[in-house]
């Protein structure tokens, strides 16, 4: 019999609500193209463009500069808030129990023994290593004192290992003399198995029956004697640097030190045998760095040891993060240690820009020039263009109070094309693409009216893209003069090409766009080109350059209607002579203002159509263009910076269809 509770439950779906939607992509490929051309336009190479993305982050995301930032600041802390001479503090103090409990018991004899037992204390060394070796032979006569003495070579014992054997602090606790020679077991069992691995003979075995007997101290669990060398050595090296950031008086206290820990100087002697043969098997480590500690919180030798760890891995992180040496990775960056400084949100952060850079790689967004450098490609250039047009579109619509249109032309002849009906679409439909349409949504399951669906939705939709027959070939002439760069016109000149060529190559596919620049001298350049141009200081505006082109590229469409949009923000002040050099002169030269001319009025004999956009406030560019429509029977428009890609592709649809 059924379950009258599984009968009575009800499953209901709809839209995500509970915040950003879980399986939503981490990044948007299309911001960071954006972010990637505004910075190619602005000069960077596309690699300075992709490494600058990495730096700032992108879509809420930390980027590398910010995890940087608080890789320094948590080094910085390290080092300002504590010192690392915890250890020889705490041996200074117990020393003086030692001696002020002895001093108090032998006051209380009267006996020449005693007095004689001052003395000894009176003529201990001032630096205390020097006074814990006297007083290895010394008969205490305070049990406190005793007591207090036997902490400091206890003390010694378990900070040395600590500073080598993870957790080995706590297991010496309260450590007795048999704990001490198992340890010093444990010791010599590892220098011979090392010893044998560095004479390159094979030590599986060994290694094996090593950790069998001693395998507790070693919660790392090496799986070979390598991972065992490596985990050793790194903790070796790092010991090392904490003796390299102590003053030499501070050295030689622990130094002497050392050969009183547990009263046996076995322990010393195997641990200076332990770094020399770890520092010739990893040579790589860093054996002599140090730190700079200048806090108020004493450390001891292996919370110091661990600190120089803690140092060393920000470093390591911090190199890693800045990307600067030859072929670094976003890959490069170490997570799990960005997540132990830093925290998971650090290393989630990370790891997005990670697989942003290995996404914008695999989509083809980077080509190689024939000089090996990195350059947009196609692909990228497209996907810039359309985001541009987008901007540009809107920026359209709402000064007209329409909406965004996706027209290809209108109502004409059909392109072959079929794209899904829009809202305000008066195209016809296409009946194959929206039945077949139709047929694939119900093949996959989605029914949207229940039972036996014969009817079609609205998303089967397709209409017949169309154009006008009116073919048009624009030439785009655009200021590439120092005064572009300086005055902050350089990225809404190139947006503006990008727009127009974006509409031109998806929209208007039979129309023809040459791009020309013009300096001091003028070229015909490709998009791309166009786009990875760095601004250089050299003077020279020469239109009539530019204008010769034009009437080249143009004379090669006769049957088109030519266009020729002109974006400038200063006079002309250089022409080209018939050597083929270019002469510049400021103010304007009368000679120069005259070749301009001719060369307007050899594109006017081939009725091209003339737009002259001006950029700033010049009072002599203003009149000479007012001048040049007028002769060419064209317009001057006076655009924003923010309004210029909008103001040219306006009057490029108007020019196209007038």
């Amino acid at each position: 019999m059924a379950d009258p509770r599984r009968a009575r439950r009800r499953w209901a779906y709809g839209p995500y609500t509970g915040g950003p939607d879980p399986l939503a992509p981490p990044y948007d490929i299309r911001s960071a193209m954006d972010e990637i051309g505004r910075d190619v336009m602005e000069g960077s190479s596309p690699r300075q463009a992709l490494q600058e993305l990495m730096r700032r982050g992108l879509d809420g995301r930390r980027g590398l500069d910010d995890l940087t930032r608080r890789v320094w600041e948590r080094r910085r802390d390290l080092q300002r808030d504590n010192r690392i001479d915890g250890t020889l503090q705490e041996v200074r103090e117990l020393l003086q129990r030692a001696v002020d409990a002895e001093r108090s018991a032998l006051d209380n004899e009267d006996s020449d023994d005693a007095r004689f037992r001052e003395m000894q204390l009176d003529a201990l060394p001032n630096d205390t290593g020097g006074a814990v070796r006297e007083l290895g032979e010394y008969d205490w006569r305070s049990a406190d004192a005793r007591e207090a003495y036997q902490e400091i070579r206890d003390l010694l014992g378990r900070e040395m290992l600590d500073q080598r054997f993870q957790g080995m602090k706590q297991a010496m606790q309260n450590a007795t003399p048999q704990d001490v020679e198992r340890i010093n077991a444990m010791l010599d069992d590892l220098n011979g198995l090392l010893e044998q691995h560095a004479r390159g003979e094979d030590t599986t075995e060994r290694f094996a029956e090593f950790m069998s007997r001693h395998g507790e101290h070693f919660p790392e669990n090496p799986r070979n004697t390598e991972e065992l060398i490596d985990a050793l050595a790194a903790r070796s090296a790092a010991a090392q640097r904490m003796m390299n950031s102590m003053s030499a008086e501070q050295r030689a206290e622990l130094a002497e030190l050392s050969q009183q820990a547990f009263g046996d100087p076995r322990l010393a002697q195997s641990l200076s045998r332990l770094d020399s043969m770890l520092q010739g098997l990893r040579p790589g480590e860093d054996w002599s760095g140090e730190g700079n500690f200048r806090g108020e919180n004493p450390m001891g030798m292996g919370e110091a040891t661990r600190a120089m760890e803690e140092l060393g891995k920000l470093d390591a992180l911090a190199e890693q993060l800045a990307q600067s040496y030859p072929g670094a990775r976003m890959e490069d960056i170490d997570l799990d240690a960005l997540t132990e400084m830093l925290g998971p949100e650090a290393a989630a952060d990370a790891r997005t820009l990670a697989e942003l850079e290995r996404e914008l790689q695999r989509q083809d967004l980077f080509r190689r020039a024939a000089d090996g450098s990195l350059m947009l490609s196609p692909k990228a250039l497209r996907t810039l263009g359309q985001s541009v047009l987008r901007d540009v579109a809107d920026r359209i619509s709402g000064r007209q109070g329409a909406r965004e249109t996706r027209r290809s032309g209108a109502a004409g002849e059909a392109t072959g094309a079929t794209r899904p009906w829009e809202f305000g679409d008066t195209q016809a439909w296409s009946v194959p693409r929206t039945l077949l349409n139709a047929q694939l949504r119900r093949a996959g399951g989605a029914h949207r009216h229940g039972g036996d669906d014969r009817r079609l939705d609205v998303s089967d939709v397709e209409i017949v893209e169309t154009e006008q027959r009116t073919r048009a070939a624009v030439a785009l002439l655009v200021d590439t003069s120092w005064s572009m760069v300086a005055e902050g016109r350089w990225v809404p000149m190139k947006r503006t090409a990008l727009a127009l060529h974006q509409l031109i190559s998806t929209r208007f596919r039979g129309d023809d766009l040459s791009l020309i620049t013009f300096g001091r001298q003028a070229q015909t350049v490709d998009l791309a080109e166009l786009v990875g141009m760095e601004g250089v200081y050299r003077q020279g505006t020469n239109l009539h350059h530019a204008l010769l082109l034009a009437r080249e590229r143009l004379a090669r469409q006769p049957d088109a209607t030519p266009v020729v949009l002109v974006v400038t923000d200063g006079e002309p002040t250089a022409h080209l002579e018939s050597d083929g050099e270019a002469f510049f002169d400021y103010p304007p030269s009368p000679y120069t203002l005259r070749a301009t001319v001719d060369g307007l009025d050899r594109l006017i004999g081939m009725d091209a159509r003339f737009t002259f956009f001006v950029l700033g406030d010049d009072p002599g560019l203003a009149a000479f263009t007012d001048r040049l429509a007028r002769r060419a029977g064209g317009r001057v428009v006076h655009p924003d910076l923010d309004g210029l890609g909008a103001e040219v592709v306006s009057d490029y649809l108007r020019r196209r269809s007038g």
